[in-house]
């Protein structure tokens, strides 16, 4: 096997997309498209990434970190002129290069390996991905000859009518020798109405030297789509979701309604648990076997456990368990802990709170900044007050603990083991285990009081 290289172009702003963000920063289902573009390289065993950046090239650099080296394109003179950037780092490098663009987000390594393949087993110097569609306007097409290698690629302005009618288009993904493509690329020239050098003119100047230039068409034209505007990344997030979503249910997840569910390439899920519409999972979610999740659920950067049934709520940056119960119209903020058995029920929020082993909250409640024992009970309508303007305090609750209706609990307290809270208690100080706390007002009857008050008008 060849040693393995790639260029990722990813220098342009992307005018058509209107936005602050830089085009390659756009995510796809959740995702930087380079970011897509990235990893599916990565899975080539290529020795080295070069990724050509331009407009929002520390920003890329960022999203990318140090998988990749990085070229700098100062002034976007086009597609050749964005690989020359990578000749300081590949240029002397025997072996193959792959070129792809960063605004390609849907393409697989499974397309790029086949593509490498071919132009290895060819022992070409350049390889052109290219696709069949049904309206060709607007691309390169391929033309070939008898034994089906390329013979030029010609853009539709320059096509005569039968050219026009060939619908085998370039997608401008690449494969070269790596020396022969950067001594190439010293011959290109910018005669053109843009001033620009063109990559594709890398493939006349090897026909014209005598070298064998080749094409591996792909059967799923989708792959190469690029996105110039949010038009296109509108597309290539549905097709994306729809390839997602179908992955998951041949690994054994029923998703009720594809259509409506909308899944990030990074979640996990284990096999025959349950995903109904409206769901969005996000992040780097990992679901257990066996869970019912939805519908109209909200997930991102969860571990949930097996078994576990989360209905109509939303859950951010924490860890669930096993057969935990969670909602209608709950809330689980960051940082928080659902150990086995836990149940958080409707209107509950939990911000940056433990829960022991089948501790409830059962309805209308705000647990923020808590270390909540085993089998405590927690009333409806209690909250912990966790905050004086200033700082956040922790509330404790041991195991076992019994927490009355519209209880306050004022942190810095601790409710020792066994304790019980009675309803409507503000409590202040820490309660010792197996004692009964009652912080509330002494009933007061005024007899008579309305009929008095009405004669007041």
């Amino acid at each position: 096997m060849y040693n393995r290289y790639a260029v990722i172009l990813a220098a342009g702003k992307g005018t058509r997309m209107k936005s602050k963000l830089y085009k390659v920063l756009h995510p796809v289902c959740g995702k930087p498209m380079v970011q897509h573009v990235i990893d599916q390289v990565m899975k080539l065993s290529v020795q080295a990434v070069v990724t050509v950046t331009g407009h929002g090239a520390e920003k890329v650099k960022a999203q990318l970190g140090d998988v990749s080296l990085y070229a700098l394109q100062e002034q976007q003179l086009g597609t050749a002129h964005a690989v020359m950037q990578a000749a300081s780092i590949l240029e002397e490098k025997d072996g193959v290069t792959i070129v792809v663009c960063g605004d390609t987000p849907l393409i697989t390594a499974e397309t790029m390996e086949s593509l490498i393949k071919h132009h290895e087993e060819l022992t070409a110097k350049a390889t052109i991905l290219t696709a069949r569609i049904d309206d060709p306007a607007g691309y390169g097409r391929i033309i070939r000859n008898k034994n089906g290698l390329v013979e030029k690629i010609i853009e539709h302005k320059d096509a005569s009518e039968a050219e026009r009618a060939i619908n085998e288009i370039n997608t401008g993904t690449y494969c070269f020798d790596n020396r022969t493509l950067f001594e190439a690329l010293k011959s290109v020239s910018n005669n053109n109405v843009q001033g620009e050098y063109y990559l594709p003119d890398v493939i006349e100047i090897l026909k014209k030297q005598g070298e064998i230039v080749t094409a591996f068409q792909t059967n799923e034209y989708a792959e190469t789509l690029g996105i110039n505007d949010r038009v296109a990344l509108a597309e290539a997030e549905q097709i994306m979701r729809i390839r997602t979503n179908q992955m998951h249910m041949r690994n054994g997840v029923t998703i009720t309604d594809p259509a409506n569910t909308y899944i990030e390439t990074d979640v996990e899920i284990g096999q025959d648990s349950t995903i109904y519409p409206g769901t969005i999972l996000k992040g780097k979610t990992i679901i257990g076997t066996d869970c019912l999740i939805g519908p109209n659920t909200e997930i991102d950067s969860c571990t949930i456990g097996e078994e576990t049934v989360i209905r109509q709520s939303v859950a951010h940056h924490s860890s669930i368990g096993d057969r935990v119960n969670i909602g209608p119209f709950a809330h689980i903020r960051p940082e928080s802990t659902l150990s086995n058995f836990v149940k958080i029920g409707n209107f509950v929020e939990v911000k940056k709170a433990i829960f022991g082993k089948g501790s409830k909250a059962s309805h209308l409640s705000y647990i923020g900044d808590a270390e909540v024992g085993n089998d405590v009970n927690i009333g409806c309508g209690s909250i912990t007050v966790n905050y004086d303007g200033k700082n956040k305090f922790l509330t404790r609750i041991e195991d076992d603990v019994f927490i009355g209706c519209n209880s306050n609990l004022v942190a810095p307290v601790t409710i020792g083991k066994g304790a019980y809270v009675a309803a409507g208690s503000t409590i202040t100080k820490d309660v010792p285990g197996e004692a009964l706390s009652i912080a509330r007002s002494k009933q007061v009857n005024k007899e008579n009081y309305v009929q008095k008050l009405h004669l007041k008008k």
